[in-house]
């Protein structure tokens, strides 16, 4: 068994053989000693602590005599096995430090604890794990590690790794028309951090935000947090309403290109009033392109980025969908007035995005691995659509009205008729299949009933069997 190390400490009154003696004690109640691990011998505990020899080794011995620790002769001393149990202690006093109201409501909501994937699992924003190019991706990580002692290794520029802000600038450039240099390019861990700088950067507490609605509730929340008045926006056909917008609003969150949760894209007369308004308000757009590689019909319409003529519009990009969540890479396309700042406020948040993902994206990325990958994830996800629309349109045409929509991993539905859709979820939960109210996508109140599907984390061979179920427990 391997010897432990621990810390104790000596400051304060009284005799040091019982402050040795407590610090133990509670060591082995609460887990930080486990049983079995062996203890350093008194001699060199006393010679850590400038004490006497005969001061830890009567505190070790309390412990023996009380059945916390043992010992073995020419092996030393242990934590004992089966420690007795401690003896039941009041609880202490709650809420002495409480968070701010907003995250104490945040926290109550966190759902941090759901269960694993049903059998059929139509969850929303899930891509296909099976799908990740893990054998090439292992293969750029190991490159990256073999070249770590030519690299740079101390801190880098909280704006990301440079060949990646080069390569996100190149693909966005060929892929939607976001025509940017590198240097406007800023890498992040995760779409949520790119909101989170933004918001550091230009949100004072009370300014008055605007979202859509239903919309992205991570979105929504994280502004509050910040101290903002959100208030929620309608969204129709078109996409949001613009004309809805609160006076005095200072930004606006939105996803144009595939409105989350609904799906249809914002048409461009709307895209154009949002830009006129941002410039008569003197506000900001934040633009989420969040799924948009995977398109399966029509050409997609020009980002709100590229038909802006003002440096109004932010643009947030992810990789969470197209490659997997756990790698934390995302980025935020920013004018060059807020450039500093961001970056900034990227150094003080956590200071640099890991590095040895950022570069062995960069490679991938280079090396035409990531557009392959999309290419061939988008074929799979159409086919998992096509058949979802089928079921649909055959075996619920008089249940369900499928909003329209042409990319992105799931689809939107209102039923027809009165139907308790919370019970619907829960009866499809307990026959194993995992569908999402829309009402999870409301902040502002209870809003239209209606259905999410998603389409990126269920085989295409588990399908009709999974909506087979849903049908049956309608």
């Amino acid at each position: 068994m391997t010897r432990v190390e621990f810390h104790v400490s000596l400051a304060g009154r009284g005799d040091l053989s019982a402050r040795i003696y407590r610090q133990l004690h509670e060591a082995v109640l609460d887990g930080r000693l486990r049983s079995g691990e062996r203890l350093p011998p008194t001699r060199e505990l006393a010679r850590q602590l400038d004490v006497s020899r005969n001061t830890v080794a009567l505190a070790y011995e309390r412990l023996t005599a009380e059945g916390f620790l043992v010992g073995r002769v020419g092996a030393g001393t242990f934590v004992c096995a089966t420690p007795p149990a401690p003896a039941t202690m009041p609880a202490t006093q709650a809420g002495v430090v409480p968070p701010r109201p907003v995250w104490q409501e945040l926290a109550d909501s966190d759902d941090a604890t759901q269960a694993g994937p049903p059998p059929y699992d139509f969850s929303v924003g899930v891509p296909d794990a099976c799908r990740f190019p893990a054998e090439a991706w292992r293969r750029q990580v190991a490159r990256q590690l073999r070249d770590l002692p030519t690299t740079e290794v101390n801190y880098g520029d909280p704006a990301g790794h440079a060949g990646l802000r080069e390569e996100i600038a190149r693909h966005i450039g060929l892929a939607r028309s976001v025509r940017v240099p590198p240097s406007q390019v800023l890498v992040t861990s995760g779409a949520q951090q790119a909101l989170d700088l933004v918001a550091r950067v230009l949100v004072e507490p009370g300014a008055r935000v605007a979202v859509e609605e239903p919309g992205y509730p991570p979105a929504r929340e994280l502004l509050a947090s910040h101290g903002a008045r959100v208030a929620g926006v309608p969204v129709d056909a078109q996409g949001i309403e613009v004309s809805a917008i609160p006076a005095g609003t200072r930004l606006v969150y939105t996803t144009p290109s595939h409105q989350f949760p609904l799906g249809p894209p914002m048409s461009l007369r709307r895209r154009a009033a949002l830009l006129d308004w941002a410039r008569r308000a003197d506000a900001v757009v934040i633009e989420d392109d969040y799924d948009s590689e995977f398109r399966f019909a029509d050409r997609p319409l020009e980002p709100l980025h590229s038909l802006d003529r003002g440096d109004r519009v932010l643009y947030v990009g992810s990789f969470s969908k197209t490659m997997l969540p756990m790698l934390r890479l995302g980025f935020l396309v920013a004018p060059p007035s807020l450039m500093p700042a961001l970056r900034a406020a990227k150094r003080l948040t956590d200071r640099l995005t890991d590095a040895t993902t950022q570069g062995a994206m960069a490679r991938f990325m280079a090396d035409g691995l990531f557009v392959r990958h999309v290419r061939r994830s988008t074929r799979e996800y159409a086919a998992r659509r096509k058949l979802i629309l089928t079921v649909l349109r055959r075996d619920f045409a008089d249940r369900l009205e499928v909003v329209p929509s042409t990319a992105g991993l799931h689809l939107a539905g209102w039923p027809h008729g009165d139907v308790d859709v919370p019970a619907l979820v829960e009866r499809a939960a307990a026959a194993g299949v995992r569908v999402e109210d829309m009402a999870e996508y409301y902040g502002f109140g209870p809003g239209r009933p209606g259905l999410v599907i998603g389409y990126g984390a269920i085989a295409l061979d588990r399908i009709e069997n999974g909506l087979r179920l849903l049908g049956e427990v309608w």
